[in-house]
């Protein structure tokens, strides 16, 4: 069975987020193609004379790279360009069309190396019978019990620049010839840009500490993870970020997100060696005094919906 016996495929909108107006208040999103938060990157303002695409269908990454990323949207929503809408010929549950996303989710190597999904995605073979464990899973949501406002996220303008250098000890683990094992308990982190770059569990104590951050220098070059538990790291692969600072898991999250901001730098199969990684350089918000504004930091995290479920 293909993806064209199963769904309708739309075309999506092709807008651009830079010309619609924005919203925290809205109930329509705005869907990229980027591979996180469901595809979301924003809420949007209606759009006159164009309806949004219903809750309930999936979208699709056609490109880049998270091409491939297939989510359930579960509001109203415009999308990007590169963004296929997969419209459900028959009734599916909720367990039923996220098990489809995985399955499309999992042909997304085959458009390595730039290349796209627009004209093959109809034809990407699909399972012919949904599995039957599928429909015992229970999906509970999530709650959150942040309701205040999010802290308006500084002109970042202002922000002053640091070198990862001055801001962490760089190091490479030594962790040679560890062999991911069924009975292992301590996380392996290697290249990876999903599961916290966690690609494995050993047998071995672990090398690292907690409260550190990692970075890959190839592979998923420049994905970045904040690291809550010890654990050990492919010195091929990683390299352990440990605070020159009092960081906790906020700030933790916070400059994670920064760093990788920097990852379109390094595609096309560039590495991201040690001597580059000590001279990259972010933009970080700052104090009267021009140094790092850790509290801010840390309290813009804690604002955000769901921070209490970290």
């Amino acid at each position: 069975m293909k993806v064209r016996d199963l769904f309708i495929l739309h075309q999506g909108n092709g807008l651009e987020l830079m010309h619609i107006g924005t919203s925290e208040k809205s109930d329509v999103n705005f869907v990229s193609r980027t591979s996180q938060n469901n595809g979301v990157v924003a809420q949007v303002d209606y759009i006159d004379n164009l309806l949004p695409f219903p809750n309930g269908y999936i979208t699709v990454a056609l490109s880049g790279n998270g091409v491939c990323s297939s989510f359930v949207q579960y509001k109203p929503f415009y999308t990007a360009f590169h963004v296929m809408v997969l419209e459900p010929k028959s009734d599916l549950t909720l367990v039923e069309k996220l098990f489809y996303c995985m399955c499309i989710k999992r042909n997304a190597y085959k458009y390595s190396w730039g290349r796209q999904a627009n004209k093959t995605l109809k034809d990407i073979e699909l399972p012919d019978i949904v599995p039957e464990w599928v429909n015992s899973i229970s999906i509970k949501p999530i709650g959150t019990t942040r309701k205040q406002q999010v802290l308006p996220l500084r002109n970042t303008d202002s922000w002053g620049d640091f070198t990862l250098d001055g801001l962490f000890y760089i190091s490479v683990s030594k962790d040679n010839n560890l062999v991911s094992s069924e009975y292992g308990v301590t996380p392996y982190i290697a290249s990876s840009s999903e599961s916290n770059g966690i690609t494995g569990y050993v047998d071995s104590e672990p090398s690292q500490k907690a409260n550190t951050l990692t970075i890959a220098r190839n592979g998923s070059v420049g994905a970045t993870f904040y690291q809550q538990k010890d654990y050990c790291a492919s010195p091929d692969d990683i390299r352990i970020l440990t605070p020159k600072f009092d960081m906790n898991i906020y700030i933790g999250l916070f400059i994670k997100t920064i760093i990788e901001q920097e990852k379109l730098k390094y595609g096309y199969g560039r590495k991201l060696g040690t001597a580059r990684i000590r001279n990259v350089k972010i933009k970080l918000p700052v104090t009267s005094q021009n140094l790092p504004d850790w509290e801010y930091m840390e309290q813009y995290i804690k604002s955000l919906p769901y921070s209490d479920r970290i």
